[in-house]
């Protein structure tokens, strides 16, 4: 038998401890789950656990994000706004243990562990606010009046975030039809949706360049699926703290023209999991409520690879940079808040 390279094993090694890791977290729950009982599990020492994860909450996120990702998702397409979000709210629901059964048991102490770091919780605040978007653009792409439903899908999520955290609280509390139903007629109110933002005019204006564009292969989250980065548009690498500024590339950028939202983190060892955890959940019901994607692509970038092609060799957590790509060649290129905006409001030449 040929002898493993040492990536070969670092994958295998990976994979067992993520196996073994959701038995435990399964069996005993987040807080009483040991390290060491995951280790014994995977055949592995303690010290093959933390060289994969920096520590049980790094791999409890890391379980349950394979969960959200792998998880069947059968369609119930809505044809408009409100039948969508209906069908987005039943999707969300039906993974809760609503009478205390059996699924969504194993995520139960997702959030209450996302709350007890204020650095998690602002990650997971704007994590919160691109899954709102995407949500709200999904919403948008079924809507004839062309309004923003940005906040109608905030309102959504506020709701179902709360069913979520009830149904663990207080087995039998929550009634997913009178949930559904409330989430059905949020696209129908006025919440004074506007925009934009007051500080927009201020934002310095993008540098022209002209480089070369290696666009990577990546993954987008999104649709699931590969995708390569070499149509026109904007690439925003943002940190886990700035992802509030993706929308306004999405509002400046011209008709025809992608966003791709670049997910990057000073911490990727603990937050990479995480981000993975919240865009998987949120895009999971997509699929299944929407007939089409919201036109927005996220790329994770763990590893910077996607960050260093676009000239941003160091990345933290409140990195915002973002270039313009046309025919295959970056054509500008604007740092800190108010790059995503001022890169896609570069005119055509």
């Amino acid at each position: 038998m040929a002898r493993l390279t040492r990536v070969e094993t670092q994958e295998r090694n990976r994979a067992k401890v993520l196996a073994a890791a959701r038995e435990e977290f399964a069996e005993r729950g987040y807080r009483d789950a040991k390290v060491d009982r995951i280790a014994e599990r995977a055949e592995l020492t303690r010290g093959a656990v933390y060289s994969n994860f920096p520590g049980k909450r790094a791999l409890y996120f890391a379980v349950l994000a394979d969960e959200a990702e792998r998880a069947p998702r059968p369609e119930q397409h809505g044809r408009t706004p409100s039948e969508a979000l209906g069908a987005f709210a039943r999707a969300w629901l039906a993974r809760l243990p609503l009478a205390g059964g059996e699924p969504g048991r194993l995520g139960l102490e997702h959030l209450p562990e996302v709350i007890t770091d204020d650095r998690t919780r602002q990650a997971f605040a704007q994590l919160t606010r691109l899954d709102a978007l995407l949500l709200g653009l999904a919403l948008e792409g079924l809507d004839g009046r062309r309004l923003r439903m940005v906040r109608a899908a905030e309102t959504a999520l506020t709701t179902l975030h709360g069913a979520s955290r009830l149904a663990a609280a207080a087995p039998g509390f929550v009634e997913p039809f009178t949930v559904v139903s409330a989430c059905e007629r949020l696209t129908d109110l006025d919440l004074g949706d506007g925009w934009p933002p007051a500080h927009l005019p201020y934002v310095p204006d993008a540098r022209a360049v002209d480089e070369p564009w290696p666009a990577p292969p990546v993954v987008d989250a999104v649709r699931g699926e590969a995708t390569r980065l070499d149509g026109d548009g904007v690439v925003a690498i943002l940190g886990l703290h700035r992802l509030e500024a993706a929308e306004e590339a999405v509002r400046a950028l011209p008709p025809g023209e992608t966003v791709t939202v670049v997910l990057v983190s000073g911490d990727p060892g603990e937050f990479a999991p995480l981000a993975r955890l919240t865009v998987a959940d949120l895009c999971g019901c997509l699929r299944q409520a929407f007939p089409s994607a919201p036109a927005l692509r996220v790329v994770h970038d763990p590893a910077g690879t996607v960050a260093a092609a676009a000239g941003v060799p160091a990345v933290s957590d409140v990195t915002e940079t973002a270039i313009r790509v046309r025919a295959g060649r970056v054509v500008a290129r604007a740092d800190a808040h108010g790059a995503c905006h001022a890169a896609a409001s570069v005119q055509a030449h």
